[in-house]
């Protein structure tokens, strides 16, 4: 059975503050309003490897929208990370510091994971899809461009995938696209018709 059947007589929230977010779910062709909650922490223990910390932070987020949740409404929350050289590269504080982030993803192989987490009344199930992406090398000059222009400051990795640097700049990626973007929705169509079936 399509998800679009199965989530007709339920409420879905999708808990995000990202429009990148919203347009990939829209294209799942299901019916569902965004309810965004502010000052939630990002917060994570250390010791997590890159697959544990998004998430745990969908299931933290996910905690903040319980008031909601009934048997009839499922809440979708989601955190993207990007992993390079054995670290976490989070998002820019300035113009210099998304020019450095830029400079050290150039000409490698960095690492997305998006984590997502499904919850109802009494019941929660959570994920993550990971994606290789590689950059050629990149010259100063469109660093510079592209964080003038684009401003890529609320973005992990001081980019988006579906801005004028992925067009420009990426030459294969290994796994989803739209897991880059911030929602793995090929996955996310199959965890929520398993999970509007059980």
């Amino acid at each position: 059975m399509l998800l679009k059947e199965l989530a007709k007589d339920y409420r879905i929230i999708l808990a995000s503050q990202s429009a990148r977010r919203k347009t990939l779910l829209e294209g799942l062709d299901i019916a569902f309003e965004v309810v965004v909650r502010d000052n939630i922490s990002e917060d994570f223990p250390r010791h997590f490897n890159m697959f544990e910390i998004p998430v745990y932070l969908a299931k933290y987020k996910s905690e903040f929208y319980t008031d909601l949740i009934n048997k009839k409404t499922i809440v979708i929350t989601a955190d993207t990370i990007v992993w390079h050289k054995n670290h976490l590269v989070g998002k820019p504080v300035d113009s210099d510091d998304a020019s450095r982030i830029l400079h050290e993803l150039s000409g490698g192989m960095h690492e997305v994971v998006t984590g997502v987490c499904l919850r109802t009344e009494g019941r929660m199930s959570a994920f993550y899809d990971h994606s290789k992406v590689f950059f050629r090398e990149l010259t100063s000059e469109e660093i510079d461009y592209y964080v003038a222009a684009y401003k890529p400051f609320d973005k992990a990795g001081a980019y988006a995938i579906q801005e004028w640097i992925g067009y420009i700049g990426i030459e294969s990626i290994e796994g989803s696209f739209y897991n880059v973007m911030g929602l793995p929705v090929q996955m996310l169509n199959f965890e929520l018709i398993k999970f509007l079936k059980t």
